[in-house]
């Protein structure tokens, strides 16, 4: 490590209803090597609000073609935080369409050479190069098979965006730290765009409009609470529900990519059915909580946990837990779960640093993953 966690300066300043965040400087807290990180998390704001003149025709021309064909099935076919952007797509899609979402192994295609039955469906693929080549091959050989084929890509000219028939272009620019920020943050709000004008739900259009300043907002919470404990454990869960699942998905993602810690994320629900009886004194939770009809449920799983002695931190509660992790107010339950990822990127970095560990430069790790 080139550089040692002392203490981000923060400065208190005034967010809701009584409520205040700390604006942190995390300079002192990062080496050379993750400042890289830093700079490109911190970008997302300005990639969502570009996003939607690059988005406006294929989004339109899509949607009118989902609206005069309707799939049965949306196909995902995704890897890494990709593919838990696909999951998020998969809840906003059977949320407000009521159309089921699955993800495909692209193996099924590449390797056993199995013909799927895909004519007229919508075969989605996400990608940040475009270039690993069983996406390529899955997407090419979906199209040969009937579907409407569409690809969330960053590089528009790349051997995904090529192959297929219709491009979402997430508009991030270049992203070289190896850990995904901007750009899974990019194909969510694209598939929150996509949801929008495909179930015509306006509530979300505007949510979307106000996403850019919330996650400027959302980068500069303080998670503090979670530093000490999450910096010196080796494993730990992360809950999510409904919008948040996704989240958690990605979050566990980042804590084993950047930190080195084997974070594995579950439903709340799934939680109960099996991986509870992980809990442990040193087996710290963190809960991602939803703000919608899921969120009852996830608290009640979050206090019963909290009651075993068990380190629980949890986002937007009233402080009713120890651990309770600042929020932005509610908006949008969807646009809200996008801001709670912004606000744990700034928490992984901290914790990196805590670790001893160079977030851009993680063992074994390459940007672009290559795959059949």
């Amino acid at each position: 490590m080139h550089g040692v966690h002392t203490g981000a300066r923060s400065v208190d300043r005034p967010l809701h209803q009584g409520c205040r965040y700390r604006e942190l400087n995390l300079e002192p807290a990062m080496s050379k090597g993750t400042v890289l990180m830093e700079a490109e998390m911190r970008e997302a704001p300005d990639v969502v609000a570009r996003q939607s003149e690059l988005l406006a025709r294929p989004l339109r021309e899509l949607a009118i073609r989902l609206k005069q064909m309707p799939p049965d099935v949306v196909v995902t076919c995704a890897r890494g935080s990709s593919a838990h952007a696909a999951n998020f797509g998969k809840y906003l899609i059977e949320r407000h369409l009521g159309v089921p979402v699955a993800a495909v192994a692209p193996s099924i295609m590449t390797i056993y050479r199995r013909r799927l039955r895909l004519r007229r469906q919508l075969f989605l693929t996400i990608s940040q190069s475009g270039r690993s080549d069983d996406l390529v091959e899955a997407a090419s050989s979906a199209k040969i098979f009937g579907a409407l084929t569409a690809a969330i890509v960053n590089d528009t000219g790349s051997p995904l965006a090529s192959a297929c028939d219709i491009v979402l272009p997430m508009a991030a620019g270049q992203e070289l730290s190896v850990a995904a920020t901007k750009t899974f943050i990019a194909s969510v709000a694209i598939l929150l765009n996509l949801t929008a004008n495909w179930a015509s739900e306006h509530a979300i259009k505007v949510a979307l409009d106000r996403l850019p300043d919330r996650l400027s907002t959302a980068v500069q919470l303080d998670w503090w609470k979670a530093s000490n404990a999450l910096s010196t454990s080796e494993s730990l869960a992360i809950l999510g529900r409904g919008p948040t699942l996704a989240i958690a998905q990605e979050a566990s993602l980042k804590l084993k990519e950047m930190c080195n810690i084997q974070a594995e994320a579950f439903s709340g629900a799934e939680f109960q059915h099996g991986p509870i009886a992980l809990v442990s004194k040193n087996y710290p939770v963190l809960v991602f909580m939803p703000n919608d009809e899921a969120a009852p449920n996830l608290a009640k799983v979050a206090a019963d946990i909290s009651r075993k002695g068990v380190s629980v931190f949890v986002t937007g509660t009233d402080d009713v837990l120890a651990g309770a992790l600042p929020v932005l107010p509610a908006d949008h339950p969807e646009t809200d779960a996008v801001c709670l990822i912004q606000s744990f990127y700034a928490l992984a970095v901290r914790l990196a640093a805590l670790r001893g560990v160079n977030v851009d430069q993680p063992r074994h790790l390459q940007k672009i993953t290559r795959t059949r």
